[in-house]
């Protein structure tokens, strides 16, 4: 079984039991009374099938059986690289019942990314669809399997005709549901689900959660926007992400439905907004961007819809000015958390947009949010229990008494307790709300004998937020294009990863101990755009 840090002092734990955040609740109690309750109602909308809660409840009882005759059991890692499909939440929530962890992977990783994740957790089972935006996830994996000696079990989402890989289809026909006396009883404070995030380091590191610190997470986000069964939630952010995985886990605890978008188009969402009578929305800005810029938006109704929430990046003040001038009867919310810790704030539904706007809202009533030298740190029961088998990373990010320190600054906007982010106190890039750190990316371009030195930064983009700028001293003689760069990282990483502009220079800013001083090479950019 994974053991995690002790983030929370036991003073803490104590109090957030007292107050009713943490508890004995468990994935599993709120699926069944979901079943119990709803059962014939509408859970999640794909596009391919939909299921009610008491179909979901019932595969999920059929395909932990199923993962406990292929010997995957208790304390073992089980990898998800899924679009948002009804699987993902099948999958998840099936490995409670046989008291596995499971590891959520985001669909964009490629071979190094995904080798370094399943080695590093010692995966013992992979779960995966076939094909999704062109790439072949089953190639991939066989690709790399022989060298993860923890590696068991590969499962396909789709069909498929392939040696070592059994189709989730497969897996689930003649498979009676799970015996209560086979069951596995997790406890709430037992780390259940893990999620990997670029560090300062450079390389991903592993964020440990509990039910405790999981489930009042969905339970913190909806209360405010005042969720209740009565919602019907257009996801498409990837259930892979801390953001997409939050909101399915919002759906389930309301008695919501939910319909899953596997790829977004502003035209597509708009559509899916009018004919399923979606009446919430959590996107990143760049896509909000995108939809009240559409040329279909006068094209659809609307109506139903009461609120936006918007993270992962800031928002723009013209984005916002917009928002209001296109959907007038939306509330637009703006949240700020991450995976480390759920969210910490959020503007409110009564806001006044005008005396917000700029600010990612007031510290919500069961968190607490400080600054320290400049550093926002955060300290609540939705706050993860340390990074696995890192303890200088833990012990660099929690300070004894239980504050997490994000990496980000930040400042009170005003005497309301609004808080304004005023940049990053880490290196990694924020494209659209995916982050990475530039120097994996780096080190893959040093191996071309092209490259003097390089450095990737983010420079600021209206619609994504930051894009990714590639600086680059060239040897003597030596030179490359952008293109040839994206061809020669495709498919070895992430494609948001990719450069998309390319800036040749002689010397870069220096620090005297000899680092890049990235904030100075983008402002020599933007001077010179």
């Amino acid at each position: 079984m994974i053991q995690a840090p002790r983030s929370h002092p036991p003073e803490l734990e104590a109090e957030y039991r007292r107050q009713g955040w943490w508890s004995d609740r468990v994935f599993s109690d709120v699926l069944a009374q979901r079943a119990h309750e709803d059962g014939d109602r509408a859970a999640f909308k794909d596009d391919k099938r939909s299921l009610t809660y008491g179909q979901l409840w019932s595969e999920v009882k059929r395909f932990a059986e199923f993962l406990r005759r292929q010997g995957v059991g208790r304390g073992d890692v089980v990898t998800l690289q899924l679009p948002n499909r009804i699987e993902f939440p099948v999958v998840f929530f099936a490995l409670e019942l046989i008291g596995a962890v499971a590891n959520k992977v985001s669909s964009d990783l490629r071979k190094l990314e995904l080798d370094y994740i399943l080695r590093f957790s010692k995966s013992a089972a992979y779960v995966c669809p076939h094909m999704f935006k062109g790439h072949d996830y089953v190639d991939m994996i066989q690709g790399i399997r022989g060298d993860l000696p923890d590696l068991r079990t590969v499962i396909c989402i789709d069909t498929v005709d392939v040696p070592g890989v059994i189709s989730f289809a497969q897996a689930l026909e003649g498979t009676p549901e799970i015996a209560d006396a086979d069951r596995v009883r997790m406890g709430a404070d037992e780390v259940m689900r893990m999620c990997f995030t670029s560090g300062t380091t450079g390389n991903p590191k592993g964020v440990l959660h509990s039910f405790n610190t999981t489930l009042c997470v969905a339970e913190f986000i909806n209360m405010p926007l005042g969720m209740t069964r009565d919602d019907v939630v257009l996801l498409f952010m990837p259930v892979g992400l801390n953001t997409g995985y939050c909101t399915l886990l919002q759906i389930v605890l309301a008695g919501a439905r939910g319909v899953l978008m596997e790829r977004f188009s502003a035209a597509s969402a708009l559509a899916l907004i009018e004919r399923e009578r979606v009446t919430y929305f959590p996107t990143p800005p760049a896509a909000m961007v995108s939809m009240i810029n559409s040329e279909a938006l006068q094209r659809h109704d609307l109506s139903s819809l009461r609120v936006m929430l918007t993270g992962g990046a800031p928002a723009s003040v013209e984005a916002i000015k917009d928002f209001q001038a296109a959907l007038p009867g939306v509330k637009l919310v703006e949240a700020y958390g991450m995976l480390e810790t759920g969210i910490h704030t959020c503007t409110r539904m009564d806001d006044d947009p005008l005396k917000v706007m700029g600010t990612v809202g007031r510290v919500l009533p069961q968190m607490e949010v400080g600054i320290m030298d400049g550093e926002i740190v955060a300290r609540g029961p939705s706050v993860h229990l340390g990074y696995l088998d890192n303890d200088a990373a833990n012990r660099e990010s929690f300070t004894p008494d239980g504050w997490f320190r994000t990496g980000d600054l930040g400042e009170m906007a005003d005497d309301k307790g609004n808080l304004r982010i005023s940049g990053r106190k880490k290196e990694i890039i924020n494209r659209a709300g995916k982050k990475y750190f530039p120097r994996e990316i780096e080190e893959l371009l040093y191996q071309h004998p092209a490259f003097l030195q390089v450095a990737i930064v983010g420079m600021p983009d209206a619609r994504l937020g930051e894009r990714n700028c590639l600086c680059a001293i060239f040897k003597p003689g030596q030179s490359i294009t952008v293109d040839e760069v994206v061809a020669l990282l495709k498919g070895r990483v992430a494609d948001y990863k990719l450069p998309e502009q390319l800036e040749v220079m002689t010397e870069f800013p220096m620090t005297p101990s000899g680092k890049i001083r990235r904030p100075e090479l983008v402002k020599q950019l933007l001077a010179s755009a």
